[in-house]
């Protein structure tokens, strides 16, 4: 499958370009379908860098962004997953969703350390079975989106309903708003 000019093979066929906890995710899924990974710069992980030069609209990359939620001395982690061209309503949604009372996006050293995947790449495919995965509606909609790989030199593409598989997965419409 080609998408911009990345062209992304199947991902059991290429473990070997998947974080630990993405490689294991992946192997216990029982559908990957779809589902492709593809080799990239790593120092153009970055979404806008990404989309740029891989030739992908901002409407089909995904981010996975980690945020901690607290309501008193609980800390709960949790990835968002919206949209490139969108912003996470983090205040609203994101807070509502987690049940927290104050909501901030989670220090990279920790989400690096409690995910096991390299910052800028985190993906929601191999996250700790604690982590609650809210996604956007708009993501699920899209046929593919292009996210993280757990490693800064791969990205996935997945069909946007295949998110909605994932343990602890939960669709939020609403959960992010255009960018302005």
């Amino acid at each position: 499958m080609t998408l911009g000019t990345l062209e992304f093979e199947p991902v059991r066929d290429r473990v070997d370009l998947l974080a630990q906890p993405t490689a294991a995710a992946v192997a216990a899924l029982s559908k990957t379908e779809g589902v492709g990974v593809a080799a990239i710069d790593p120092s153009l992980s970055d979404t806008a860098g990404f989309c740029e030069h891989y030739k992908i609209g901002p409407e089909l990359a995904a981010n996975c962004v980690i945020v901690e939620g607290k309501r008193g001395e609980e800390r709960t982690l949790a990835a968002v997953i919206i949209l490139a061209s969108t912003r996470a309503d983090v205040n609203g949604a994101v807070r509502t969703a987690l049940g927290a009372k104050k909501v901030s996006f989670a220090q990279m050293e920790k989400a690096v350390a409690e995910s096991g995947m390299e910052h800028g790449a985190i993906t929601p495919v191999g996250l700790p079975a604690t982590w609650p995965i809210f996604i956007d509606g708009a993501v699920v909609k899209t046929p593919y989106v292009i996210i993280g790989s757990g490693i800064r030199g791969s990205k996935l593409a997945v069909p946007g309903s295949f998110l909605a598989t994932l343990p602890n997965a939960t669709v939020i419409e609403g959960l992010a708003q255009p960018r302005v």
